[in-house]
């Protein structure tokens, strides 16, 4: 089993950046794929990014794209969430996930952290 903790959320103005880390234990790290999701009160949980086990293909939600970056370090076992122009519709907790497989998918992943708040105020 693969163990996840995320870090790195807090409270940031409009157009503000935050970079959230997902710290992965357990089974070996390279075989999984690595996502991101979201959120926000009263909300379905929402698919934000995802990225390959280690050839750098990488997915976005339509929202995102152009604004936040995936980005994993295998060395260290980490995923990244670089989120740039933040917006008040960005906020949510937001969740790191992994599952096995070599394909990029928005549902289907096996592993879940226990979420770090991002908050963007207007």
């Amino acid at each position: 089993q693969v163990q996840l903790a995320e870090s790195g959320g807090g409270l940031v103005q409009t157009g503000g950046s935050l970079r959230l880390s997902c710290a992965a234990s357990g089974r070996t790290f390279s075989n999984y794929a690595m996502a991101w999701f979201r959120q926000a009160p009263g909300k379905e949980r929402e698919f934000v990014a995802a990225i390959s086990w280690n050839d750098g293909r990488t997915l976005y939600a339509d929202s995102v794209k152009g604004r936040f970056t995936i980005s994993r370090d295998n060395a260290k076992n980490t995923a990244y969430l670089q989120m740039n122009s933040l917006k008040p519709e960005d906020t949510a907790v937001y969740y790191c996930a992994a599952r096995a497989g070599m394909f990029l998918v928005r549902r289907g992943y096996d592993y879940w952290g226990q979420g770090t708040q991002v908050t963007v105020s207007s």
